[in-house]
Order: C-alpha cells, then structure tokens, then sequence
C-alpha cells in the first residue's frame, strides 16, 4: 500500500511544467525532511538517554569531515549534472537522455552513494552511536529498496536497452567499471 503510493508520487509525469514542477519541491521537501530526521531522532534520542558518545573530540571531526566533503560533492556534482541536462534529481522531472558520464560512468546512483557518505560524516561528527549503527543502516535498507523496485523499472521503462547496457556494466553504487 505504501510502496504504490510512493511510486505514484514519485514518478508521476503527467500534467503541464508547473505542476510537474510544484510536485518536485513536494517530493524533494519530503525527502529532505525525512532524511533529515534520521540524522536529528538518533542524535537528540541519544542526549535524552544519555547515551555515551562512540568518539571523542577530535577524531570524531577527523573522521566526520572527510565523509561531509566528499558526500557534499557528489552531490552537488551529480545534482549539477543534472540541471545542465535539463532535468532534476527528483524521478518526475528526469532529464530526457540517460546520463553515464561523470560519477555516473562508476555508480548508477552517485547521488545517493554521496548521500550515505555525508550522513556518516553528520553521525561521526556528531558521535551518535544511534545514527551510525541504528538509523543510518535503516535509511540506506530502505532507499536501496527504492532504487530497486522503483526508479530502476522506471529508468528501463524511459530509456530501454541504454540503460540495462548502462547497468551491466555500471555498479549501483560506488565502485568501477564492470568489464562486459
């Protein structure tokens, strides 16, 4: 019941731009603000319970900085990547071509791979043993599942055979190349 739900918000590309476009703030608000509390719940469960801290100071900003930047940019790369194709992130307004290049010529989903990474730099930095070994785990089950049983159908769907060539030979996160 849920899993449809989501699916029919999430890819639906029906209706003239502005709705498309007001759809797209909707889902990317959501999504923000979901992803959002699986960071902020665990930290301030954590300081409710008086849980200890996993690292103290200054490893935990050695370790958790590293992971930020480089979540940060991949983002931000793939996100660009994006808007320069003439599409979004966000499934329903997707850039009409396939994109295989940049981060995408090693992960099928960068964007989300750089996701996981700033998430463990917040739950590093933020010695939130709930985060990195609780919630964080959660998130990344579940939005795996997405990837797979819904916006992969869709990506075969839009761009056909492209894409399931683009995905023999494309790892779904990080990783290199495979050799068809």
């Amino acid at each position: 019941m849920i899993s449809q739900f989501i699916k029919k918000l999430y890819l639906n590309t029906e209706g003239g731009p502005l709705k498309r476009i007001a759809l797209s703030l909707l889902i990317g608000g959501l999504f923000t603000i979901f992803t959002a509390l699986f960071l902020i719940v665990p930290i301030r469960l954590e300081q409710y319970l008086g849980i200890p801290v996993l690292i103290i100071s200054p490893f935990n900003y050695i370790i958790g900085w590293p992971l930020i930047i480089v979540g940060a940019f991949f983002m931000s790369w793939t996100s660009l990547l994006f808007f320069i194709k003439k599409g979004t992130p966000v499934p329903n307004t997707a850039p009409p071509k396939l994109i295989t290049t940049g981060p995408y010529a090693f992960s099928r989903n960068p964007m989300h791979g750089g996701l996981f990474l700033l998430m463990f730099g917040i739950g590093f930095y933020n010695s939130s043993l709930l985060a990195l070994l609780v919630f964080i785990p959660i998130y990344i089950y579940f939005d795996t599942r997405i990837h797979r049983y819904i916006e992969e159908p869709e990506l075969e769907k839009r761009f056909g055979e492209d894409y399931n060539e683009y995905k023999k030979k494309t790892p779904r996160f990080l990783g290199w190349r495979k050799k068809v």
